[in-house]
């Protein structure tokens, strides 16, 4: 069985997780960030799956139950959701482990031999079966799926180090000085936060946890750290060996967790030939399916041609007259007459008046951009009304463009 941590705050994210927790965060141009580890499982053959919420479920609820329905309950198969609801303890989940500890009885009763463990916002593709046969192999209790990263990225991640067989010797939750791997001073290994574990190790260990008044309760700061230097059977997973359509030898693995990784992730999709591949039939993602009409492309005058270049662009949008470059499009965005959008990352149900501009730009849900409006232009300008990143990318949500919307999730 597998259970997916989506209860986070998402705080770096800033504006985009006001009104949605972080794994619900559209992502692609039709997806949900969770849908990448959903699909993880469906498609490694996992199909017992809870579901942890708690911070501003109600997006992340409605889009499991429109999209994720399919599984079929009499099969023994389902997506079960896990609200915060105290149960084990008069409180909210206090962290990681504490969200699973809380659901123990959830555990019990579907009675697993082996539990997944994971993350319900980062996208990446990854075939979880090949990691729980290693760990069987091993007669592991606890393993870690890791991923080399910049020294300078590992400061946010736990960092491990490992022996020659695979064994993990340490592990540090967002160190300030990262361990480098041997032999590699700039690269760490870093937790993906995937975790397998004995279902019987993994009970033992969250009880033992929540009796630790000193524990924060998260299994990246307390309890693998505490399996770890104790002697248990702790392994490290390399995502090489599991990772599905990887692009000139390097695993994809995304950790969306400030504006500006979200909008390069989103960017990465519209290269020519981009890293995460969502055309591979063999691993397709899975989400919601709105039936709207195919996107659309109106005039063709010279100052006034409907057109977009190394973009991708989804349906129901209408792009009339107007010049769209290198920017991810999603659903019901609408693109009015000689405006131009470059490298942007335009979220559903936008309108775009005419003679617009719009650069390096992130528009949120139900914006709309009165006619003549400048975004990226001029970056002292943007900072009055908008939140603009160390990079320069401009956050946009209708509250700063002073717009009352009911519907925001």
């Amino acid at each position: 069985m597998a259970i997916v941590l989506a209860g986070g705050r998402g705080s770096r994210l800033g504006a985009l997780t006001d009104w949605r927790a972080k794994p619900a965060v559209p992502f692609g141009g039709k997806f949900r960030i969770i849908d990448f580890t959903l699909s993880n499982c469906v498609n490694s053959g996992i199909r017992r799956i809870g579901v942890a919420t708690q911070y501003k479920a109600q997006s992340l609820i409605r889009h499991l139950q429109r999209g994720w329905s399919f599984l079929d309950g009499r099969f023994g198969e389902f997506i079960e959701l896990l609200p915060a609801q105290q149960r084990a303890a008069a409180r909210w989940y206090l962290g990681t482990a504490d969200a699973v500890y809380q659901n123990l009885d959830v555990l019990r009763q579907h009675a697993p031999r082996y539990v997944l463990v994971l993350a319900g916002d980062h996208v990446y593709k990854m075939d979880y079966s090949l990691m729980l046969a290693e760990h069987v192999a091993r007669r592991a209790e606890l393993t870690v799926a890791c991923v080399e990263v910049p020294l300078e990225h590992a400061r946010s991640l736990g960092v491990m180090t490992v022996d020659e067989v695979g064994r993990i010797t340490a592990f540090h939750e967002k160190p300030a000085d990262p361990t480098p791997m041997p032999g590699r001073r700039d690269v760490a290994l870093a937790s993906m936060g995937v975790y397998a574990f004995d279902a019987e190790f993994l009970y033992a260990q969250l009880a033992r946890d929540a009796a630790d008044a000193d524990s924060t309760h998260d299994f990246g700061r307390d309890l693998i750290p505490w399996a770890v230097a104790h002697g248990h059977r702790a392994y490290a997973h390399r995502f090489a060996d599991s990772c599905v359509n990887m692009v000139e030898g390097r695993p994809y693995w995304r950790d969306v967790g400030t504006i500006d990784g979200y909008w390069e992730a989103n960017m990465d999709l519209v290269q020519v030939t981009p890293a995460l591949n969502l055309y591979d039939a063999d691993w397709p993602i899975w989400t919601y399916q709105e039936q709207l009409p195919p996107a659309k492309f109106v005039f063709d005058d010279a100052d006034r041609r409907g057109c977009a270049i190394d973009s991708m662009v989804s349906g129901g949008d209408i792009v009339s007259g107007a010049t769209i470059r290198r920017s991810l499009l999603f659903s019901r965005v609408r693109v009015h007459s000689y405006a131009l959008v470059e490298d942007s990352v335009i979220l559903p149900n936008v309108e775009i008046g005419r003679h617009c501009v719009v650069r390096r730009a992130i528009l949120d849900k139900h914006c709309r951009l009165p006619p003549g409006t400048r975004i990226g232009v001029d970056r002292e300008e943007d900072r009055k009304r908008f939140h603009v990143t160390e990079r320069g990318i401009a956050l946009v949500t209708p509250e700063m463009l002073g717009q009352q919307v009911h519907q925001r999730r």
